[in-house]
């Protein structure tokens, strides 16, 4: 599913990461979008896809309390993660989720799977959205948060690509029983339930 030398694959992220790219760090909004919308973890598993430094797993495990792995498949994102970690948190795996073995993953199944600003990386997204939905637990939430074109003010060709038009809207909301929306700045968020 991951073509070589997209920008879904392990060969565009890494040297992404190892220069030292940083990107949109979870804001205090998008905290309390999720408090409200995914609520308590219990210890159920959750899977954070495309982890990058980790911020949002750590998020889901610390503050939520879901048995949180992240995964990405950059090397150096992973390594960043695992540097901020003190005692127990996520466990981390370096897979490309839409092109290795998911066993590798520590639970056949999630409550909850998350995507944030990652979605739109992906070359095959509905392949991509059947294997979220083979890794959800029924009554599960898929999270993604993705920008939606046409929101920022700028001219600049290369951030106004950024986020997904309205056919991939459609395709990521399609055949869920329960869509929920909220929007931050030129982000949308999306809660998916099978």
């Amino acid at each position: 599913m991951t073509i070589a030398g997209s920008t879904a694959s392990t060969t565009y992220w890494e040297p992404l990461w190892a220069e030292g790219r940083r990107y949109r760090q979870l804001c205090e909004a998008e905290k309390r979008l999720m408090d409200r919308h995914l609520g308590v973890g219990h210890g159920r598993p959750a899977l954070d896809i495309g982890s990058g430094d980790g911020t949002l797993a750590r998020h889901l495990h610390h503050e939520l309390g879901y048995r949180t792995t992240g995964a990405d498949c950059s090397p150096s994102a992973l390594a960043l993660a695992a540097a901020h970690d003190s005692g127990s948190g996520p466990a981390w795996r370096c897979l490309d989720i839409t092109a290795d073995d998911l066993t590798a993953l520590p639970d056949p199944a999630y409550k909850l799977i998350t995507c944030r600003l990652v979605y739109r990386w992906m070359d095959n997204k509905p392949a991509f959205l059947s294997l979220v939905r083979q890794l959800l637990v029924p009554g599960g939430t898929f999270w993604v948060v993705t920008e939606v074109t046409g929101r920022r003010t700028t001219t600049d060709p290369a951030l106004l690509g950024l986020g997904i038009n309205p056919a991939e809207v459609e395709i990521l909301t399609a055949g869920w029983s329960v869509v929920h929306t909220a929007d931050i700045d030129v982000l949308r968020c999306y809660a998916l339930h099978p």
